[in-house]
């Protein structure tokens, strides 16, 4: 039986990045080998190097929404709305994480900036609740103008100008998440010029990432630990390139756990991908299978997160729990704006 405890680690404070470097590819990159277990320090820069020619690397091209909205309601007592979710057929209404000193109930009114007006409609429980926007065209549109990027809650300050450029990856496409893919925050477009270069092939899939990210895991037994829903979809040609890989025996790269999730989740007992979109709750831990991913890259994560846990279920626990020994004595940068590790 696996508990949450056995993927704990002593983490000095400091190590949590708050800001990103200046590049994007001046991060470091930890190179882990699950064969010989070897682990190596290099420069993200570096990375297409690590890679060989025929690879394939699948991105998780999701944007981030300015998801965080600070208002008050009727009664003048503020709240905070993180929107997850726009609920299937229901129009302007929306899945959200409310926080305020006194529940918000449901007929009250919520006001905004920008002249954005909310109506809670359903108390779902535990700080969820459905929220009905109103406001002429598209919310996406009024987010941009009334919201805040969403920055994880161990980026101790408030997000910046600077924020909405580089909490996103440089290919971001449809816009859903309320999360990065952090680990593709390190590239930019000469990253896949040389990966191109290099042989190495890039297609993309699309996991909106959802608050699951970065809320902490209540259950000690990580098989009581249920992921929160998160809507991906594979398209045509990111299948049938990732089934040709595998069929010629070439490696499958998935760029983050979020591009890993949405793999493992889409591929059926052979290994095949199907395209199509679909909800994955899937939690990768020990014991997983993995049918379709050869190497990872990903960031440093929280400890008793379940990133942790499925880069552990990759690698090994032994060899993850080492990784992240090395990564502290040698002060790498951890977390969203941190530092980057390749699994081989």
């Amino acid at each position: 039986m696996m508990l949450l405890s056995d993927f704990d680690f002593a983490l000095p404070p400091e190590l949590i990045a708050q800001e990103p470097l200046a590049e994007r590819t001046s991060s470091r990159l930890m190179v882990v080998c699950r064969k010989t277990g070897e682990i190596s320090h290099a420069r993200f820069a570096d990375l297409p190097a690590w890679l060989a020619p025929g690879d394939l690397l699948v991105r998780n091209e999701t944007r981030v929404i300015p998801a965080r909205l600070r208002g008050h309601k009727g009664s003048g007592g503020q709240i905070e709305l993180l929107l997850v979710e726009r609920m299937a057929g229901k129009g302007q209404l929306w899945r959200c994480l409310t926080r305020s000193a006194k529940p918000a109930r449901p007929g009250g009114r919520l006001f905004f900036a920008a002249g954005l007006e909310g109506e809670v409609v359903e108390d779902l429980g535990d700080g969820w609740r459905s929220i009905c926007f109103h406001c002429p065209g598209d919310l996406l549109a009024h987010l941009e103008t009334a919201g805040e990027i969403p920055l994880p809650p161990y980026i101790q300050r408030a997000p910046a100008a600077a924020d909405r450029d580089r909490y996103q990856t440089v290919y971001a496409g449809e816009p859903g998440a309320v999360a990065a893919p952090t680990a593709g925050l390190h590239f930019d477009a000469a990253t896949f010029a040389a990966l191109a270069a290099r042989g190495v092939a890039v297609h993309g899939l699309t996991l909106h990432v959802g608050p699951g990210t970065f809320l902490p895991v209540r259950a000690e037994r990580l098989d009581e630990h249920r992921m929160h829903g998160e809507r991906f979809e594979i398209p045509i040609a990111t299948a049938a390139a990732v089934n040709h890989a595998r069929s010629e025996g070439r490696r499958v790269v998935a760029l983050g756990t979020t591009s890993t999730r949405a793999l493992e989740s889409a591929a059926d007992q052979q290994g095949e991908l199907h395209a199509g979109s679909a909800v994955t709750e899937l939690f990768i831990r020990p014991g997983f299978r993995f049918r379709v991913t050869d190497a990872l890259i990903t960031n440093f994560h929280l400890p008793k997160s379940t990133l942790l846990v499925l880069a552990a279920a990759f690698a090994g626990r032994e060899l993850i729990l080492e990784a992240y020994q090395q990564a502290v004595k040698e002060r790498y940068r951890f977390f969203s704006y941190g530092d980057c590790m390749l699994i081989i």
